[in-house]
């Protein structure tokens, strides 16, 4: 079985570098970044496929990506991009290969709520990939209710394998979320209660791990960056600051803070104790729900106190730890493939209302950045210009 992996951002490129290598032994894979405005930057490439064989993937237009997919002819297509790129990609620039492959795509993290977005945009694929029975649940629901796409495939997320962090951890890590929390003060606060535990724990070294550096792309915008932050804070405490790996950061972690993100799952993963910080809310906005009855859930207070906790095994077992006999993706995929020619996966965006996002999504993997960027900028001052005439 030949796979042809397509990411488009720092997040799902680790996610489909992972998901390759857990395809069955015999696949033939290649992995490609597909260049839209929010493509990672080289190191991030670099951190994202550390470990896997081959060297760091090529950034391709997405005419390249067609031309790569005709020569090669994949049996499946792991389509590992945000929303509107896997919609325009499978409906638009790759919907003419001949045989058609199978095409995958999903989510690389905490996926509950489920979202009725998330399922429209990749309504077009044979198979969406999640990784709780939980989400199986959610999202099949909506699939029911709503129609289009293929199957709701569960998967254990590929990077909650690690080793057990050392013994003799002294990091305290703290994992940004890009999204949350949406305010500067907010922020701030979880800064300074990082900088009080360093405070009061000089034994420790405390970590803040980003997404992406100031001047890198991400998955999802982040206005307020916690490095600028702390800088125009005046630096009021010891705190380091590091990207890259999570896992070689929590290989050395006695404990482990987020608001929300899809690391504490590693940590857990390697034992590490952690929290997940509730003071600005527990719910969907926040995209911290699915750690309800975790015993994670904590304070600010106890962040700088460095009272860390270990997860609920009856949490673990229903969220993202289930026995891998459950784990029914790569059969499925199997299945596919064997079974083509088949009724393709219907898309719910095909129809005329749609036209004009797909068209926005088509100039963002076919038009270079740099020249979009001074389309955007063109847009926004004759927008103004036109408004002050008024």
């Amino acid at each position: 079985m030949k796979v042809l992996a397509v990411a488009d951002s720092d997040s799902y490129l680790k996610w489909a570098a992972c998901l390759l290598g857990d395809l069955p032994a015999g696949c033939v894979t290649e992995l490609v970044v597909v260049r839209t405005p929010i493509a990672p930057s080289p190191e991030q490439i670099a951190a994202a496929v550390s470990g896997r064989p081959g060297g760091p993937p090529p950034v391709l237009s997405a005419r390249s990506v067609r031309r790569l997919a005709e020569r090669t002819l994949p049996d499946v297509i792991l389509v590992a991009c945000t929303g509107p790129v896997v919609d325009v990609l499978v409906a638009e620039v790759l919907n003419e290969l001949r045989p058609r492959p199978v095409f995958v795509s999903g989510l690389p993290g905490i996926s509950v709520p489920a979202t009725e977005k998330a399922w429209l945009f990749r309504s077009g694929c044979d198979l969406f990939v999640v990784h709780s029975e939980r989400e199986v649940a959610e999202f099949s629901q909506i699939a029911a209710r709503l129609g289009g796409g293929g199957a709701v495939g569960l998967a254990r997320l590929p990077f909650l394998r690690a080793e057990p962090a050392a013994a003799d951890g002294n990091r305290v890590v703290f994992a940004t979320q890009a999204k949350v929390p949406r305010e500067r003060e907010q922020r701030e606060r979880i800064l300074l209660a990082l900088a009080e535990l360093a405070r009061r724990r000089p034994d420790l070294d405390v970590v803040v791990k980003l997404r992406a550096l100031e001047d890198e792309r991400q998955t999802h915008n982040e206005r307020f960056h916690y490095q600028r932050l702390w800088r125009e804070m005046g630096e009021p405490g010891r705190l380091t600051f590091a990207a890259g790996s999570m896992q070689e950061q929590l290989q050395r972690a006695a404990g482990f803070v987020t608001v929300s993100s899809t690391a504490a799952l590693e940590a857990i993963a390697m034992g590490v104790p952690s929290l997940v910080l509730s003071d600005f809310g527990v719910n969907a906005e926040m995209i911290n729900l699915v750690f309800e009855g975790s015993d994670l859930l904590g304070t600010l207070d106890e962040l700088a106190a460095g009272e860390f906790r270990s997860a609920a095994a009856s949490w673990c077992a229903a969220n993202y730890f289930q026995p891998a006999e459950d784990n029914d993706w790569a059969g499925l995929l199997a299945g596919f493939v064997v079974s083509r020619p088949r009724p393709a996966a219907t898309s719910l965006l095909d129809g005329p209302e749609h036209a004009a996002a797909r068209r926005r999504a088509r100039l963002r993997v076919e038009v270079p950045p740099k020249m979009l960027r001074v389309g955007y900028r063109a847009k926004r001052r004759m927008r103004r210009y036109l408004r002050s005439l008024t």
